[in-house]
């Protein structure tokens, strides 16, 4: 029997010049004095926070167990497949953009990074920038963003709660202010800075104008309605989406449910559950049940099979996982 178990994890607060102090609709009663930008969840450095293995990071458990804690869906076993993280911008982010796994090989990194943002929070106006407006190419980008007006070739969009966004390897991307997003992405933090308003850091434009695609399928995920789940009365599924390196999904439990840790394919994958409103209880057969709160991640590893949620009153989560076979890029609008 393995000796892993549900692991709490302790969030890894990331400053940012483009941060908050208000980190309140998710983390309420935390007080910071300088700008947050990010709170990662599950990188490599992120730490588990309870139980024997408390201190322990993803890098070292996933280097020592092995398909025992991540899976065996993941493509690296001994690598923590996905990272996810709230967003918390409050003025806008560099346009920058991630290598897909073509141009990632291309530099001798193992893969891309690919990612996905749900939106948790938006005020009235927020927007995000998607990919190049139709028929700007990335000759006109490299001297627009010599010229100081890169923003005006990029696809800006007006986001909503509830809103589920895919961001492919290879897009050019920003954020503007007044949202809170849960991204979830491969387990990369290659970043290339193409454009940053004046500010004086440092850009990366030969290999970011190389790993730049000028058509992607990023986009606003078509997704199903929420759906009643199982035969409990008050509990649903809203799927937000299937892509080729992660499926995410948001749950809605009043009572009780049963969760896997393998997928239709017949294969496994460690399971991330992230709070954004409410709390519950993750249990498993024999093992010590783990609060589940607003803001904070559970990782469920493959080895434990069966667990479930009960919810303390009501609990709404993510629950993000590497599916066991190939999926084709989701369909995506503006």
């Amino acid at each position: 029997m393995s000796e892993l178990y549900p692991f709490l994890m302790r969030p890894v607060f990331d400053p940012r010049p483009w941060g908050t102090e208000d980190l309140s609709p998710i983390y309420p009663g935390h007080n910071f004095e300088e700008k947050i930008g990010e709170s990662w969840l599950t990188g490599d450095h992120c730490k588990v926070a309870n139980g024997p293995l408390s201190g322990k990071s993803l890098a070292e458990l996933s280097s020592q167990y092995g398909q025992v804690l991540v899976g065996d869906a993941v493509r690296d076993p001994n690598h923590f497949p996905l990272l996810l993280k709230f967003l918390f911008p409050h003025e806008k982010l560099s346009v920058q953009v991630h290598p897909d796994d073509e141009a990632a090989r291309g530099v001798g990194q193992p893969w891309g990074k690919t990612e996905c943002w749900y939106v948790a929070h938006a005020k009235p106006g927020a927007q995000v920038a998607l990919g190049l407006k139709p028929g700007a190419t990335r000759v006109q980008l490299e001297q627009a963003i010599h010229d100081q007006r890169a923003e005006e070739l990029l696809n800006w969009i007006n986001i909503f709660p509830g809103e589920m966004i895919y961001v492919a390897g290879g897009t050019v991307h920003t954020l503007g202010p007044g949202s809170i997003l849960v991204e979830t992405q491969q387990q990369s933090d290659t970043t290339y800075r193409l454009y940053d308003y004046g500010r004086p850091r440092e850009l990366h434009l030969q290999q970011g104008l190389a790993a730049v695609k000028e058509k992607v399928a990023s986009g606003k995920v078509i997704r199903p309605a929420p759906s009643p789940l199982g035969g409990s009365s008050g509990n649903r599924r809203a799927p937000l989406i299937a892509a080729p390196y992660f499926v995410v999904d948001m749950f809605e439990l009043k009572h009780s449910h049963p969760f896997p840790t393998r997928d239709q394919s017949g294969k496994t994958s460690v399971q991330i559950l992230v709070a954004v409103e409410g709390c519950g209880m993750v249990e498993a057969q024999g093992m010590q049940p783990v609060t589940l709160a607003k803001g904070d991640a559970v990782v469920v590893p493959a080895s434990v099979e069966n667990f479930q949620v009960r919810p303390q009153w009501n609990v709404e989560f993510l629950k993000a996982f590497v599916p066991g076979e190939a999926l084709p890029e989701p369909a995506t609008r503006m």
